[in-house]
């Protein structure tokens, strides 16, 4: 069975566990925090993917960073997956809950990457248009790219809209070409 088929299984009990013990919000929080924590740090990755490193020292690095610091309910699910030898796709069962929470809250997001940072207006012009085409809340994350020369890349699930001026130019020079 696949990664990402196994770590939406354990996304879905969580969230239902979560939501039956009124604690959606909290384990949210939690699986963002585990999410940021092992993104920054690749050592805590590695050492959880690591089949030399045994699953009683995998749990108590877990204990050691996390327990202070999530639910009851959140550790718990990293004690389950660490006791089913399944701690190298916690990541990956972090990723699958966020998307079920934001599914289930009506949240889409949204992704602009432009040649200078967005002014109020604009921000808000996105958000606008990206609510009116799919009916959903919008969290839109900014990224500055100066190698587009102008314009934007716009991108919503797997749809993408680039109206940058490095895209127009690599256009206009395919066309003289032929």
């Amino acid at each position: 069975m696949s990664e990402s088929t196994v770590a939406l299984r354990y996304a879905k009990s969580l969230i239902d566990l979560a939501e039956e013990k009124n604690v959606v919000e909290t384990v949210y929080k939690d699986m963002v925090l585990f999410k940021t924590v092992s993104d920054d740090n690749r050592g805590l990755m590695l050492a959880l993917k690591s089949p030399v490193v045994r699953h009683d020292k995998k749990l108590a690095i877990l204990k050691g960073v996390f327990q202070d610091k999530v639910d009851p309910v959140s550790f718990g699910i990293f004690n389950i997956i660490t006791h089913k030898n399944r701690e190298g796709i916690m990541h990956s069962i972090a990723e699958a809950f966020i998307k079920l929470y934001d599914e289930r809250k009506g949240i889409v997001k949204a992704y602009i990457t432009s040649s200078t940072a967005l002014t109020d207006a604009l921000r808000k012009q996105f958000i606008t248009i990206v609510a009116g085409a799919t009916g959903k809340t919008v969290e839109l994350e900014e990224k500055v790219d100066d190698k587009l020369i102008g314009g934007y890349i716009l991108r919503v699930g797997d749809r993408q809209v680039d109206a940058s001026i490095r895209k127009q130019l690599n256009d206009l020079k395919l066309k003289l070409l032929n």
